[in-house]
């Protein structure tokens, strides 16, 4: 069922201070910001060969991710994002052998604009997993 990893997630205090990190200390290619209102974060994707880093800021006080730094103030990985083929084949698969979806159970679309699901981190070992159809 799993594709290729599409990007790690790490959630950030400060975006414009991760991004230049990345790009200025680390030489690396990075997106320009993307706020995403139906997520509540405002994104960079910095590209590797192999895969992607997205990064990860509030988008509101609202934001998941502020009560993740909440948490954890100086950030830190928030989940991991895996390629599936068919989200809903996926996602029947999953709930039909216990794993729960968060949100109402329906795709959203996500910064890539594919179709992505966030599987519950109490039942993959503590990490948050996305699932994006490729």
């Amino acid at each position: 069922m799993l594709g290729r990893l599409n990007h790690v997630a790490l959630a950030v205090p400060d975006l414009v201070a991760a991004a230049t990190k990345y790009r200025e200390t680390l030489g690396a290619k990075v997106s320009a910001p993307q706020a995403l209102p139906e997520h509540g974060v405002t994104v960079v994707f910095v590209d590797l060969d192999n895969t992607r880093i997205e990064l990860l800021e509030p988008l509101g006080n609202a934001s998941p991710i502020a009560a993740f730094l909440e948490k954890n103030p100086a950030g830190g990985m928030h989940h991991v994002c895996y390629e599936v083929d068919d989200i809903i084949a996926a996602r029947n698969r999953l709930t039909a052998d216990g794993a729960r979806i968060l949100g109402d159970g329906e795709p959203k679309t996500g910064a890539h604009g594919k179709p992505v699901l966030f599987l519950h981190p109490k039942d993959f070992f503590g990490t948050l997993v996305e699932l994006e159809e490729a």
